[in-house]
């Protein structure tokens, strides 16, 4: 049976073990959301892994978009990969300062682009931290320029479009991973929106309920287990939707490492779905 936790996961003391090594490459995805007291940018200049580079989600996005971080083109993606010295041929290792939060965003960003040799840092700078190992201050040493090839997977993407005739076709499943109160539409978002509330049919997969107190994913058993209390069949076709295409990502990691690999993001999410006037809405419980 295929391990795919070691696919799509790596430890802190692989990574330790090979830092610095030819072909790998080591990125930040920290991600500034609306309650953090201090910028991404900020906590990766103040200490980062050694050698990571900072991963701007927010810079690497649709700015052209109304909605917040959205895909960008894939050649503005590779051109900035490019710049970054990221290149076809090297394994991209992501993580993030809160254990396991806009990491998964960024693995999701480079698999859509067509990047598949990319892996998370289980418990991502707080795991690392807590083991006391090495970090570094400032900005990173430059790099020299590497050829880029994206080429856009399509399968792991859904837009407005897509996901309107999925959720009136009532067959396909959704997995919402905002916490309770936000999904049945008792809690404000944490942006502002026109509308509370979920898609009609989504279940309710709270990221928070992945993730194990050290930051670190779940095992696989028990993410199983999650998916199918919220009446979600893992091992069946999932679309995963959020706030607005950050933590519904971390759902989509959790099915890979469960071994369905095909799981694929609402971009958009809450943030674009309640602004969209066609889009039907629905309080109260799953």
């Amino acid at each position: 049976m295929t391990d795919f936790s070691s696919k799509w996961l790596v430890e802190t003391d692989w990574l330790a073990e090979r830092l610095g090594a030819p072909g790998l490459v080591v990125v930040d995805a920290g991600l500034t959301m609306p309650a953090d007291a201090r910028p991404a940018s900020e906590i990766y200049h103040d200490a980062h892994i050694p050698g990571a580079l900072y991963f701007d989600i927010e810079a690497l996005s649709d700015t052209n978009s109304p909605y917040p971080h959205m895909l960008p083109s894939p050649e503005k993606f590779a051109s900035r990969m490019r710049k970054a010295g990221i290149g076809d041929g090297m394994k991209v290792v992501v993580y993030d300062s809160k254990g396991l939060f806009s990491a998964p965003r960024g693995w999701w960003m480079f698999r859509v682009m067509g990047h598949e040799d990319v892996v998370v840092l289980n418990g991502g700078l707080k795991k690392w931290l807590a083991e006391e190992r090495p970090v570094e201050a400032g900005a990173p040493a430059a790099r020299s320029e590497r050829h880029f090839t994206a080429r856009k997977n399509s399968e792991l993407v859904r837009e407005i479009g897509d996901m309107i005739r999925i959720v009136e076709g009532g067959r396909t499943q959704i997995a919402d991973a905002r916490s309770k109160p936000r999904f049945e539409g008792a809690e404000v978002e944490l942006r502002p929106v026109a509308r509370l509330g979920h898609m009609p049919g989504a279940r309710n997969v709270p990221y928070g309920s992945l993730i194990a107190p050290d930051g670190t994913l779940k095992p696989a058993a028990e993410l199983r287990a999650a998916f199918e209390a919220a009446g979600i069949h893992p091992e069946k076709p999932v679309i995963t939707t959020c706030g607005s295409g950050v933590t519904a990502c971390i759902l989509a990691l959790a099915l890979a490492v469960t071994g369905n690999e095909h799981a694929a993001v609402y971009d958009g999410s809450w943030a674009e779905w309640s602004e969209v006037p066609q889009a039907p809405v629905t309080t109260g419980p799953a």
